[in-house]
């Protein structure tokens, strides 16, 4: 049988990455004693008011058909939200509503690359920005991202990976998985070079409210100069504890809000009107869920630091926000992806190997800050214990 191209080009680029995370709730579900630090699930449930409103909605009808566009108090919510944080006034119609950060990429990327384009983006990245970047037949142009210079994407590292065929910069600030964060500094280099060599920038800002302490948050869609070819999508799915709610969004221009929407109403014409509610009500103002949780996962990092960082080896990098914390296991003499399983089947602790993030984190795993305090400690002895075990064997190797 025949099947589209797209299929070749996604084979490889969907579940596969998350195996470890799907072979541990397995065990999980089996009885066995499992901690659970894959993926970037909120600690805390959604706000039951929140809920709320979803329910009541439901409750008076609001369960019909909806537009392309969004519901009007959820565009007019966002639309003084950006207006806000943009310095600038953003408009209802250069807002599209999506289920969703994942869906609104999706759309933006079909909208703006095809075969023959290029999307330069920074590695490691998300673990979907693959298949997210293979779907319109543009290919993928890795950024190295390098420790010691705490992960963070540069002009200068974009531009020497720029050809003719570059389209679009995709950036992620705050980013996971490394949770470094890009300085006003950087963000205006980085529009200066998209405006000189006529490029797209998409940023994905769902991590926006998860900074730590002192660590400020710059946005491209705070700059005037470019504001034309800048399109930033979000959600509430990390910022209100909603992940499940499939409730995001995009910013960009009007005509390119115009060009999109069709696509878009092809896709999924119009999201569902009693989410929106939520959404609206949600975005009225600052969310506490994301305050408290920031703090919390803040905290964590600096435990995860202090208890396994130089110990056996291992090398802990301390993220600027979001609920993830990487670790370097090479001392180990097992890459990121044999030690995250040796690590599943001796420990019962789950982690991500390093590489579903991309080649550039081979040596690594990431580890979500997520779990509730006395099973995050328990997850630190457990490594710690496993990576003085998987060092000795190391030893006794090379001797």
């Amino acid at each position: 049988m025949r099947y589209a191209s797209i299929t070749k080009r996604l084979a490889e680029l969907g579940g596969e990455k998350w195996r470890l995370y799907s072979q541990a709730r397995q065990m999980a579900e089996d009885g066995h004693d499992i901690i659970e630090m894959t993926i970037g699930e909120p600690d805390v449930p959604t706000p039951p008011e929140l809920v709320s409103v979803a329910s009541e909605a439901m409750a008076h009808g609001r369960t019909k058909y909806s537009n392309g566009n969004g519901e009007p108090e959820v565009l007019r919510a966002l639309s003084n939200r950006y207006t806000k944080s943009a310095g600038r006034n953003i408009s209802v119609d250069q807002i599209l509503c999506f289920p969703g950060t994942q869906t609104a990429l999706y759309a933006t990327l079909m909208a703006l690359t095809e075969t023959g384009d290029e999307v330069l983006v920074g590695d490691p990245m998300y673990a979907t920005y693959a298949g997210l970047i293979s779907a319109s037949g543009a290919s993928m142009i890795p950024v190295p991202l390098l420790p010691d210079n705490g992960f963070q994407i540069t002009a200068e590292d974009i531009a020497k990976k720029l050809t003719p065929q570059s389209r679009v910069i995709l950036l992620n600030s705050p980013h996971n998985p490394t949770g470094a964060v890009l300085s006003n500094k950087q963000v205006k280099e980085i529009v200066e070079l998209a405006v000189e060599h006529d490029l797209w920038i998409v940023s994905d800002e769902v991590y926006d409210e998860m900074l730590f302490e002192g660590v400020d948050f710059a946005s491209p869609l705070g700059f005037l100069k470019g504001a034309d070819r800048i399109v930033v999508v979000s959600s509430i799915s990390k910022s209100h504890a909603a992940p499940g709610f499939r409730s995001g969004w995009s910013i960009g221009s009007k005509e390119f809000t115009k060009r999109l929407l069709p696509l878009a109403e092809t896709m999924l014409f119009g999201n569902q009107p009693f989410i929106a509610d939520m959404t609206a009500i949600a975005l009225m103002k600052p969310s506490k869920v994301a305050a408290d949780m920031r703090q919390r996962f803040e905290m964590r990092a600096k435990l995860i630091y202090a208890r396994l960082n130089g110990f056996a080896g291992l090398k802990v990098s301390q993220p600027e926000a979001g609920m993830f914390v990487l670790i370097d296991v090479s001392s180990t003499g097992l890459s990121g992806e044999a030690y995250a399983f040796d690590l599943l089947l001796k420990t019962g602790v789950a982690v991500m190997p390093g590489s579903a993030f991309g080649v550039a984190l081979d040596n690594w795993v990431r580890v979500a800050l997520s779990v509730e305090d006395s099973l995050f400690d328990t997850a630190c002895q457990r490594i710690l214990d496993h990576a003085l075990i998987c060092g000795q064997a190391s030893l006794k190797t090379k001797g």
